[in-house]
């Protein structure tokens, strides 16, 4: 088995896509291929085959294996719930919440669980692709680090590093990571990249040569724009743009502590949409046809933080007009009557009003739902295809009328007039068949988009993009 790791400058410079598409790439010449991220901080979360959770973009990158994701492929993630504390899922489970400052003392236990996942990974494949976190040159982090240099020096595995020329700086960006490593921590690192350039790639040349000059690593390409990253799952929030043009209009909040805001992307590509994430501060649209509650990793705190923005009263005027109104996950237990936590698992211990839009209470609890689930929705009878994963159990009046069926049992709930629905389920509008009904319902024709099949053509596009403008065999080579 050979690795190879890809850090970065930064947060969100390209390493999820790059790691993805090389992925794709090395498949596509006959190797078994697995992706690796030994910590993740997001919310945005899938469900495994073995039961467990990671990160979103492990999912993303396993499906560019053509691979069923496994909680090793991400052993340790953070999922943030406060600015100073964060839920920890290990190998794929839920251990508790850590506030910042303690998470240094749980280390040497993660560090242990990396690299026993990433030992078992190497028996399945002839190589595994490692991407980084946030980036190496957060020296002050160095003491512990499992992220980084302090998994690639433990592990042996030689890095790649990526600078982002979109925002600017991308010499001193890689330049300076050198400059602040530790010599061992640096020798690792045999070659860079440049990501995301706009333009003529040919007016960078005296600017690559000089950070191959100044460093001594071998570059592997600078890489343009890849404007189809954007039909690919996000693992960022902020990388959400407004899609579509089509005449209906779908408005999503973008919550404080949104997570598997990834439901949304099947709707992205729909022509007869038009997909608006409201930012804090932005008032709901009138002409919303339809407003979707995303989930949210802090159910009582973003009830808050919606709130804040006055969307509650926006809420209220939309369904006065007659909207429609859809809460997942967390959104779903917003909209009920009530949310108590009485243990304090999300937060402070106590009780939060929710809007009212659902007659039904949501009370915490500490058991964790993590499920792939196969479901019937109850109003147009399609199947739905999607997965659970959530603490806390709703119930009221409203369940009566449920949104799905799921194995013979009620699942979520809707208003006596059917504008107002909720379910645990994400994922669900990735079939085809559901969505079109569901479209239907909403007043928009379908525009017949496979969307399993556009997301593997787009990996396949974003694979030879990278053959065209990486020197891909000589990363390859540099794996060990």
């Amino acid at each position: 088995m050979k690795a190879l790791m890809i850090q970065g400058t930064g947060s969100n410079v390209g390493k999820s896509l790059l790691v993805a598409g090389l992925c794709r790439a090395a498949v596509k010449r006959g190797l078994r291929v697995l992706p690796f991220k030994p910590q993740n901080m997001s919310n945005n979360a899938a469900v495994t085959a073995d039961g467990g959770e990671i990160g979103r973009a492990q999912a993303l990158q396993a499906l560019a294996c053509g691979v069923e994701p496994l909680t090793d492929m991400n052993p340790v993630l953070l999922k943030p719930e406060t600015d100073i504390g964060a839920q920890v899922i290990v190998q794929g489970r839920r251990i508790g919440t850590c506030k910042a400052r303690a998470y240094g003392g749980l280390k040497p236990q993660l560090a242990a669980a990396v690299l026993q996942s990433f030992d078992r990974l190497k028996t399945q494949a002839d190589l595994v692709i490692v991407e980084g976190a946030g980036s190496p040159a957060e020296v002050n982090l160095r003491k512990g680090d499992i992220a980084n240099m302090g998994f690639a020096r433990a592990a042996g595995v030689p890095v790649v590093l990526v600078g982002d020329i979109d925002r600017g700086g991308v010499i001193a960006q890689i330049v300076g990571t050198q400059a602040v490593l530790d010599p061992a921590d640096s020798d690792l690192i045999k070659g860079f990249i440049i990501n995301r350039f706009r333009g003529d790639p040919d007016l960078f040349d005296d600017g690559y040569r000089l950070i191959g000059a100044r460093t001594g690593w071998r570059g592997y390409g600078v890489v343009p724009w890849f404007p189809e990253a954007r039909m690919l799952p996000a693992e960022d929030a902020l990388d959400i743009a407004p899609a579509g043009g089509g005449a209906v209009k779908v408005a999503c909040l973008a919550l404080s502590r949104i997570a598997n805001f990834d439901d949304l992307d099947p709707l992205k590509m729909e022509p007869g949409l038009t997909v608006q994430m409201i930012l804090p501060g932005q008032p709901i649209p009138g002409d919303a046809a339809l407003v979707i509650l995303p989930g949210t990793k802090s159910t009582r705190g973003d009830l808050a933080f919606l709130r804040a923005q006055g969307w509650d009263i926006d809420l209220m005027a939309h369904r006065r007009r007659g909207g429609r109104v859809l809460g997942i996950c967390g959104g779903y237990q917003m909209l009920g009557r009530s949310v108590a936590d009485p243990e304090g698992i999300e937060g402070e211990p106590g009780e939060t009003p929710g809007l009212g839009l659902l007659d039904v209470d949501t009370v915490m609890t500490t058991d964790k739902r993590l499920a792939r689930v196969s479901a019937v929705h109850a109003a147009t009878g399609r199947p739905v295809s999607g997965y659970e994963i959530h603490i806390g159990v709703t119930d009221g009046p409203d369940c009566a009328r449920p949104f799905a069926h799921v194995a013979g049992r009620p699942e979520g709930a809707r208003s006596a007039d059917g504008r107002v629905e909720g379910s645990y389920l994400h994922g669900l509008f990735a079939g085809d068949a559901f969505r079109a009904a569901w479209l239907a319902g909403l007043g928009a024709a379908s525009g017949g988009v496979a969307y399993g099949a556009a997301v593997e053509a787009v990996l396949d596009r974003l694979a030879a993009h990278l053959e065209t403008h990486l020197d891909v065999d000589g990363l390859l080579a540099t794996a060990r």
